[in-house]
């Protein structure tokens, strides 16, 4: 197998530019490369909810979506190209109704948190969403456009990841915390 990185310190960003898999060039502040970078650090986030000891069937999930997410940067790293499939949106919302057959239904808002694997899960959910925003911004864009897929596939990773929390705190017999009014805070 050929090697793919030979070099890691190249100093061609040096000048506030990064490369694109086309050849271009593109300013590091660009919708594109926030967008990547979102896509990047929510990958990150779902290496760190894999430290945790978890199900089976939410770790091989979760290896998915590492895959998922690493296909999404590739598709958002060269632009022009769609390969980011339809499938994936749907296999994560599988995901999402298997996850949640067996939770009982909430009753009001939850507050995030719980066992370290559920709290590390909810905060994966939030970068999950701020990855979405980015790509939404960066697919409206009419003169860049990005994978409108891959919004949708966010925005449900973003929901399986909630369901994820609630199983993870269910199974270690965590209660959640529900959101209480002001009113019923004593008026704080």
């Amino acid at each position: 197998m050929k090697n793919r990185l030979t070099k890691i310190v190249t100093r061609t960003g040096d000048a506030g530019t990064t490369g694109l898999g086309d050849g271009r060039r593109v300013a590091k502040t660009s919708l594109r490369i926030a967008a990547l970078g979102d896509v990047d650090e929510l990958n990150a986030t779902l290496g760190v909810l894999l430290t945790h000891a978890l199900p089976e069937s939410i770790r091989t999930c979760l290896l998915a979506a590492q895959h998922d997410l690493f296909d999404l940067g590739g598709e958002l790293a060269m632009p022009g190209i769609s390969v980011f499939p339809e499938k994936a949106v749907l296999a994560v919302e599988q995901w999402i109704e298997d996850g949640n057959a067996d939770l009982p239904p909430l009753r009001e808002f939850i507050l995030p948190g719980g066992t370290a694997a559920a709290a590390a899960a909810h905060v994966a959910r939030t970068v999950s969403r701020r990855a979405e925003r980015s790509l939404w911004s960066l697919a409206d864009d009419p003169e860049d456009g990005g994978s409108r897929v891959g919004c949708l596939y966010l925005n449900r990773l973003s929901d399986w990841l909630f369901v994820v929390a609630r199983q993870l705190n269910r199974t270690e017999g965590h209660d959640e915390v529900y959101w209480r009014s002001p009113r019923e805070r004593g008026g704080r």
